[in-house]
């Protein structure tokens, strides 16, 4: 169950993210956008949508330093457990409650306002059900292995932290992960989940970028006033004749 769970699951959600991308940028390069539905609806877009940008880039920024990033090196630069684990913890929560405040404005606006409801696809709903309990599962992790020390001490960057970097290596080790507490290997289905849900839903746009924009030639703008051909342009209200 150890291998089936913390190996083969993990490896299979990844082999969709990146097939799935593939696959939709080849063959539904016009449906590759979010949708936007900022023309039915601006006042709650304008308050949700920078809370759960934001908020979803402190978590995704939390996530690469706690995963990626070995206790070793942060030693090294003379950041001890203590002051790694407060910046963690205010820093997490901060950015936990802005994703989640702004989700769910962003869902109230979606089933509130008609024509959004009505572009909201059934994978959309699919994705903010994972993407929900993500957010949910890490800040329940975050506050139960950091502040109350729930169910005793566990320092996921010995244990969580080295699967993620091994299952990276493809050198998986599970027995890591079968070893964390229930929360944390609840966060990371999930998020496994969500990785292979994502080339299917609107959090495709997260890879686009404006690149063309650099090398397209310049806009030409043309005067009204040039003449076109050998005839001289007349208007329409200049007297006809004598």
């Amino acid at each position: 169950m150890s291998t089936f769970l913390w190996v083969i699951v993990p490896y299979l959600c990844l082999t969709t993210f990146v097939v799935g991308h593939v696959w939709r940028y080849r063959y539904d390069k016009f449906g590759w956008t979010t949708r936007s539905s900022q023309l039915y609806e601006d006042r709650l877009l304008r308050l949700g949508s920078p809370l759960f940008h934001f908020g979803m880039l402190g978590v995704v920024g939390g996530h690469i330093i706690g995963l990626l990033v070995p206790r070793s090196w942060t030693e090294t630069v003379g950041v001890d457990d203590h002051l790694y684990h407060l910046v963690a913890v205010i820093g997490g929560l901060i950015a936990g409650l802005m994703a989640l405040a702004g989700m769910t404005i962003l869902i109230y606006r979606r089933r509130t306002v008609g024509p959004v409801f009505s572009a909201t696809t059934p994978m959309d709903k699919v994705m903010y059900a994972f993407l929900g309990a993500a957010i949910v599962l890490g800040m329940w992790n975050t506050i139960a292995g950091s502040i109350f020390s729930l169910g005793g001490e566990y320092n996921y960057r010995e244990g969580v932290s080295v699967w993620y970097r091994s299952f990276l290596a493809f050198q998986p080790q599970p027995d890591l992960m079968a070893d964390a507490p229930i929360g944390f290997q609840l966060h990371a289905l999930v998020a496994f989940g969500l990785f292979a849900l994502w080339p299917f839903t609107r959090l495709v746009h997260v890879f686009s970028a404006p690149v063309g924009y650099l090398t397209r030639p310049y806009i030409v703008y043309r005067s009204r006033e040039d003449q076109m051909g050998s005839r001289p342009t007349r208007r329409g209200w200049d007297r006809v004749g004598s």
